[in-house]
């Protein structure tokens, strides 16, 4: 039975591939396997998956996993094509090496400059747009550097929080939360060269709960701030345009399926991923998930951007 929902899966990628234009182990369960270890951003375990057709491996950036999103998301795609799906959960530069290494059949991700480098080198192909959400900026309630007075600027946070040497932790993993974050020192034209700049080279969730224990600032994606908000001290100061901020706060994802002509990879259950992720059910699942907004789906356009698929300069993103 599963090697024929599988053959099935293969068949239709034609149909599904491009669906979002147009508008755990036991099969039958949510068969997610999340690879611990990759997981402090270090893909140990690369067993598996690429070119066979017992699964698909993913390398995953980890604030996608750790809302609990891809765990609803591979349910249904398990549900549908009877596959499961191995998780190797990353950083966004880490998820991207593995998938140059050869080592995961699609990645997903939420840094547009390292996804042009990815598809300039020729490592990936057909880059869908997914989904987005927005980063925070946050700290403790006392907010001993006083950035609550600036409003939604991200800038004048930053510059106020090295001014008053207040403790910021860094996710310091080349991730994309941790790109976004250097991109807004650098606008802030900020010394970090301070004790009071600390990287953690955790996971956004742990280095989230490290803020909070510590009494520091930092920078965290929407989604993850939510579904840890009850066990974390932390407050919000700075949000971005899903809370009337700056659009520099926004937060896009996207789905990259590695090139089978460069690496031996499952393309064709990559593609089929692609299609439930991009199509209506997919995008469903994303747009209903959580009890309040955490991302909002992207996908499924009348009049899609074409750029979506290529690499972009830096004057385009």
């Amino acid at each position: 039975m599963l090697r024929r929902r599988y053959i099935q899966a293969i068949g239709a990628v034609g149909a599904i591939g491009t669906a979002g234009c147009l508008s755990g182990d036991d099969a039958g369960e949510d068969e997610s396997e999340v690879d611990e270890a990759s997981h402090s951003n270090t893909a140990t375990d690369t067993t598996a998956g690429t070119g066979t057709s017992d699964g698909l491996v993913l390398a995953t950036a980890t604030t996608a996993y750790d809302t609990g999103l891809l765990d609803a998301l591979h349910e249904g795609f398990a549900d549908e094509y009877g596959v499961r799906v191995k998780t190797l959960v990353q950083g966004t530069g880490a998820a991207l090496r593995t998938a140059d290494d050869g080592d995961a059949d699609v990645v997903i991700t939420h840094a547009r400059s390292a996804e042009n480098e990815f598809l300039r080198a020729g490592h990936g192909i057909n880059r869908r747009d997914l989904m987005h959400n927005d980063f925070l900026v946050v700290g403790p309630e006392d907010d001993p550097a006083g950035i609550d007075a600036v409003g939604n600027d991200p800038i004048a946070a930053f510059r106020r929080i090295a001014d008053a040497d207040a403790l910021f932790l860094s996710r310091g993993d080349d991730s994309g939360t941790h790109l976004k974050e250097q991109s807004l020192w650098d606008r802030a034209d900020a010394d970090r060269s301070g004790r009071w700049y600390q990287a953690t080279g955790d996971g956004m969730g742990d280095t989230l709960r490290q803020a909070s224990r510590r009494g520091a600032y930092t920078l965290v994606d929407r989604g993850t701030y939510r579904v840890m908000s009850d066990s974390t001290l932390l407050a919000v100061f700075v949000e971005g345009p899903l809370g009337g901020g700056p659009d520099v706060l926004r937060n896009d994802y996207a789905v990259i399926p590695t090139n089978p002509a460069r690496h031996e990879v499952n393309y064709p259950l990559a593609m089929a991923y692609v299609g439930y992720l991009t199509g209506r059910e997919g995008q469903s699942i994303i747009r209903d998930f959580g009890e309040t907004t955490l991302f909002v789906p992207d996908a499924l356009d009348e009049d899609p951007s074409f750029d979506q698929y290529r690499p972009v300069s830096d004057t385009e993103q």
